[in-house]
């Protein structure tokens, strides 16, 4: 018992600086293959994927804005959790039992699970995309969570990243992308291999759409260094 306990705390504790170490590594390394990655390349069975990492004083700057209109307008404001939403999300589920469910997963989860996790819902996954995202929102900037979140994320079908995308389906590079084409890229993510930027449906347009409208309640996103304050921001979610 005693040599069992040992173990399991040299285990913990190698698991610990293992991560913090990483997430050290990739505050400033650009990360270039995530697990999601191979796990479509497995179930595809293909092994050619899409992926240019640029940095994101190289993208459009309606890019960052599009996805906090479309994904999680807190961004700017919260710590890696958005209680208020993950409270929404929790009425709204348990009054609609069977329905739709609704999700409260914030930018810095969503970039917690591209870089170092795998999908599901299982509570050890759970509990680990808690732990990562507290790691990244601890020692990564707003700029670096937002620059690697717009390189991970899948955005169709074997294409990751913004640049990547932009390539595909509109033949621009990430920094020509106009405000109208960020807020479609943004409309897909909720399901970007079902969901198309380079084809879009009716749905699509409509979302899109929306997005723009909520694009004019999100402010600029900060450079690099620059300090947000939320109190001489105006309109939206950031009025006071």
């Amino acid at each position: 018992m005693k040599l069992a306990f040992k173990i399991l705390r040299w285990a913990v504790g190698l698991f610990v600086a293992s991560t913090i170490l990483v997430t050290v590594l990739y505050r400033f390394v650009p990360v270039y293959f995530t697990p999601l990655m191979f796990i479509r390349c497995i179930e595809t069975g293909s092994f050619t994927f899409h992926h240019h990492w640029v940095p994101l004083s190289d993208m459009s700057p309606h890019m960052p804005v599009a996805v906090m209109a479309s994904e999680d307008q807190r961004f700017l404001l919260h710590h890696g959790f958005d209680y208020a939403a993950i409270e929404k999300a929790a009425v709204h589920n348990i009054r609609h039992k069977g329905g739709r469910k609704h999700g409260a997963s914030t930018i810095s989860q969503q970039t917690a699970k591209n870089v170092f996790l795998w999908p599901g819902r299982s509570w050890v996954r759970k509990g680990l995309e808690v732990y990562f995202t507290a790691l990244i929102e601890l020692l990564w900037s707003k700029q670096r969570i937002m620059e690697v979140y717009l390189n991970s994320i899948e955005m169709g079908s074997a294409i990751y990243g913004v640049d990547a995308c932009a390539e595909n389906n509109f033949g621009k590079s990430a920094a020509e992308l106009s405000r109208a084409d960020c807020a479609l890229i943004a409309a897909t993510l909720p399901n970007p291999r079902k969901f198309s930027s380079k084809y879009p449906s009716a749905y699509m347009r409509k979302r899109q759409g929306q997005i723009q409208h909520e694009m004019k309640f999100i402010p600029a996103f900060p450079r690099e260094g620059q300090d947000y304050d939320p109190h001489t921001a105006s309109g939206g979610v950031y009025a006071h």
